[in-house]
Order: structure tokens, then sequence, then C-alpha cells
């Protein structure tokens, strides 16, 4: 699944643990978000389409294998 939270993050000017802390999870689960490393559970999903105020297909696209 490929996401676009590095940009988005990086376009309002927070930091990876600012993000972390404010999401209640480690500054390596961004980190590996960002670098596709690992895919979100879903309430992870909503919490960060509420903290960036967007909803979760403006954040994460969901590509079909195969």
């Amino acid at each position: 699944m490929k996401n676009k939270l590095e940009a988005i993050r990086k376009q309002q000017g927070i930091k990876q643990e600012e993000l972390a802390e404010a999401l209640e999870v480690s500054r390596q689960t961004i980190c590996s978000l960002e670098n596709g490393r690992y895919n979100p559970s879903i309430i992870l999903a909503f919490k960060l389409a509420r903290y960036f105020k967007l909803s979760i297909e403006d954040i994460f696209e969901y590509e079909e294998e195969g």
C-alpha cells in the first residue's frame, strides 16, 4: 500500500517525533509507515486521517496485486 504520509507531514512542518507522540506510537512506527515497510491498523489509519483532517484515501492508496 502506497502512502503520502511523509509528504503530508513535511508540508505541515510536523516532525516524526511530534506525530508519533500525538498518535501514541513510536517514531519508528511513523518511519516504517513512511517507508512502506509497515501498513497501519485500521485504527491507526483513522487516527492519522483525523490528525491531518483528511480522509484515509487522501493518505493511503491501495493497490491490488496481480
